[in-house]
């Protein structure tokens, strides 16, 4: 008898807990439903999602907008050929008698194979992706696109600078990826990436922004990355960052990891500056970018105006220059303190690398500088950046 009346006792607590719990959600979906009455007081909007994304159960749904951006995105595979040299070469005593270039035990070139990604901007075949996906001694280039059709690829143009490349295949009617606005992009926006990891064809993951503006992460020095958290894995390169509108905000580049997969830190170049890039490569063959000398600079700060003792907040102070570059030629010299150009305060280094690379070819740039404690000003003629020219470094 006290065993059945303890079974009995059990089975109506489980009972009573399960109304309880069904209840609550009952309570919540009625309450989330119920409209306000009047005269029961203002309640605050609630943040509405993208138009393309529809609730389901309270969690954004992306299906639709993963639909729409899948047909867009491509694997790209790409035949390189890297030289092999003889384990000779490295021997003092080899290099002694033969020289330092010889090459005559064994040395030879071979095929390596990259797999990345691609995102088709144009109807007409315009394919976007890296540039370490592509590479620099690239002899056959295969684009893969999602209705199983392979197409030989021709380079239009790559930009180790931004690790951008334009590809174009001879396919017309094309699913085309339409372009987003980086540069309204917030911390926390849900975003998803498209890619093929490990070969994995049309692969979506989902993540938000987790910062932006992010510089010296080692993948290229000329950008000022998205990072997020969705997961990117090798074979990503190259591929979609979308926001939820099915719009490309990104071009998924390289990834923070000590295991060589995801934790969580990937990084992709913004759509505007992937854009402007790739117009150039399409119509110059290469980006032209302003220069002004090659000029050594350090971002002001606390420990650095103690130091010096500069009592200046913001700017570079220029550490060392060339002789003869567009900057000499204006006067700046050593020393100077960098605050301002055309009148926009500089912040540090990363804004003086943009501004200078972004300046129309032939242009003049007003420098305002700090000398001596009095505020100077500098016309700088902007040039062609060239093979002996370089952006002014950044530090790391």
């Amino acid at each position: 008898m006290k065993r059945l009346l303890f079974v009995v006792l059990a089975i109506s607590v489980g009972f009573a807990a399960g109304l309880v719990f069904t209840g609550r959600l009952h309570v919540a979906e009625t309450s989330s439903a119920t409209p306000v009455a009047a005269g029961a007081g203002r309640a605050e909007p609630e943040p509405q999602p993208d138009a393309a994304v529809r609730s389901l159960s309270g969690l954004p749904d992306f299906s639709t907008v993963a639909a729409g951006a899948i047909g867009a995105v491509t694997n790209i595979s790409s035949q390189q050929v890297v030289r092999e040299t003889s384990p000779f070469a490295n021997d003092p005593l080899f290099r002694r008698f033969f020289g330092g270039d010889s090459d005559m035990f064994g040395g030879r070139d071979r095929r390596e194979t990259a797999l990345g990604s691609g995102v088709v901007v144009s109807a007409d075949g315009y394919v976007l992706t890296n540039h370490h996906v592509v590479g620099d001694n690239t002899v056959e280039i295969t684009v893969g696109l999602p209705d199983k059709r392979e197409m030989r690829a021709k380079v239009i143009g790559t930009d180790a600078l931004t690790d951008i490349a334009v590809l174009k295949i001879n396919a017309t009617g094309l699913p085309v990826m339409p372009w987003g606005d980086s540069s309204k992009l917030r911390v926390a926006e849900w975003v998803l990436a498209i890619g093929n990891p490990f070969q994995l064809s049309q692969t979506v993951t989902l993540g938000i922004v987790s910062a932006l503006g992010r510089t010296n992460v080692g993948a290229a020095p000329y950008v000022d990355f998205i990072q997020t958290d969705a997961s990117i894995n090798p074979g990503n390169s190259g591929g979609a960052l979308i926001n939820g509108r099915g719009e490309l905000v990104g071009i998924n580049t390289a990834i923070y990891s000590q295991s060589g997969g995801s934790q969580g830190v990937g990084f992709a170049v913004p759509s505007n500056l992937a854009r402007k890039v790739m117009n150039e490569l399409i119509r110059y063959g290469a980006v032209r970018r302003g220069w002004i000398g090659n000029v050594d600079v350090v971002p002001m700060s606390a420990q650095v105006a103690e130091q010096t003792g500069i009592n200046v907040d913001h700017g570079v102070l220029v550490n060392r220059m060339t002789r003869g570059g567009p900057s000499y030629e204006a006067g700046i010299r050593p020393g100077d303190v960098i605050v301002a150009i055309n009148g926009k305060q500089l912040a540090d280094d990363t804004q003086l690398v943009r501004i200078v690379a972004d300046a129309p070819i032939g242009s003049t740039l007003t420098v305002s500088a700090i000398r001596e404690g009095k505020k100077v000003e500098f016309r700088v003629a902007v040039q062609a950046m060239g093979a002996a020219s370089t952006l002014p470094p950044r530090r790391r």
